[in-house]
């Protein structure tokens, strides 16, 4: 059985498996912790960028911290800023394409800044040393930290407020379901989540050296497009339910968390060699970040017009790294 998973049939069977699974165990996962921030009445945006933000990014963190446990520091680095850029440019443009997306003040002037400076000191750290070490996940896990009760004190600052009830409703189309049930889908939603992530960093490894791919290209593009399902369909549901906020938190919150949490998990574990193609992808990040960040800031949303220039930019991109892959044996 192990042989025939070295195969490129039996790689491709795991990884369509460890997906399936991924998927499947983030999408339990988030609706068992949905349900339970729903009966303790947390604003929408605030679960999107808490709740489901961490969620839908498990598989990214099962499949980084596995990568980066078994020496594939390339597959880590890669899934996380492919994930965030697929994130982004695919998943808020596609959410755009559906509804136009009304962006709330807060989330452009802290949420969209701290998204950005997150990746601008992710290539500080990496080009220091032209390594992200121990202590620089250390540091990351801290931020991550700081983050997240940022954002408890602001959920209790909200339920606080007599003004929340529009959002309650919006709330209330979470379905309501049993306490255990609840924690029968967290449970059972996270022990899917780690075995598919064991099966897509193996598979995606067989493939790797089958077809003389780099592990920084796996990363970027078949990793970062299997594990960011999970925002993409969750923003794109909550876009199609006009839960606005949730899908814009999901993806900001999801790509906050992809390198406070994700990559200084995976630092802290095992250090994580930096390569100059490393920092361009964390460049071309910053600057789809600017870019969407400016487009939200002159209008206070985000249309149609500017979802298919965001598609259009991360084909560019995607040309762009396969182009750059080719000289790589």
């Amino acid at each position: 059985m192990a042989t025939f998973l070295q195969t490129i049939p039996g790689a491709l069977i795991l990884l369509v498996l460890g997906f399936v699974f991924l998927i499947k165990g983030a999408d339990f996962f988030v609706e068992g912790a949905s349900a339970v921030a729903n009966k303790l009445h947390v604003p929408p945006l605030v679960i999107g960028m808490t709740i489901v933000a961490m969620g839908t990014s498990l598989p990214e963190l099962s499949v980084s911290v596995t990568a980066s446990m078994a020496g594939s520091n390339q597959l880590a680095i890669g899934n996380v800023v492919g994930s965030n850029i697929f994130n982004l440019m695919v998943v808020l443009g596609s959410c755009a394409l559906f509804s136009v997306l009304e962006v709330a003040e807060d989330t452009i002037k802290k949420d969209f800044p701290f998204s950005v400076c997150c990746a601008v000191v992710l290539a500080v750290m990496g080009w220091i040393g032209m390594e992200v070490g121990h202590i620089d996940g250390v540091i990351l896990l801290v931020g991550f930290i700081i983050f997240l009760l940022s954002m408890l004190h602001a959920a209790k600052k909200s339920r606080k407020e007599a003004a929340i009830e529009a959002e309650l409703d919006v709330e209330n189309e979470i379905e309501d379901i049993p306490v255990w049930k609840c924690i029968l889908y967290i449970v059972g939603g996270a022990i899917a989540i780690k075995f598919g992530g064991d099966w897509v960093v193996n598979s995606c490894t067989t493939l790797a050296l089958r077809f003389g791919m780099s592990e920084t290209l796996v990363g970027l593009t078949i990793v970062a497009l299997g594990t960011s399902l999970p925002e993409l369909v969750t923003s794109v549901v909550a876009a199609k339910k006009n839960a606005l906020d949730m899908a814009i938190g999901n993806v900001v919150g999801s790509n906050i968390f992809n390198i406070l949490l994700i990559l200084g998990a995976a630092a802290a574990i095992s250090p994580i060699t930096f390569m100059t193609v490393n920092a361009i992808d964390i460049i071309i990040l910053v600057c789809f970040s600017i870019i969407v960040w400016m487009m939200c800031y002159l209008k206070k949303n985000l249309g149609r017009f500017q979802g298919i220039i965001m598609l259009v930019l991360y084909v560019g991109y995607l040309a762009y790294i396969i182009i750059r892959d080719g000289g790589i044996a």
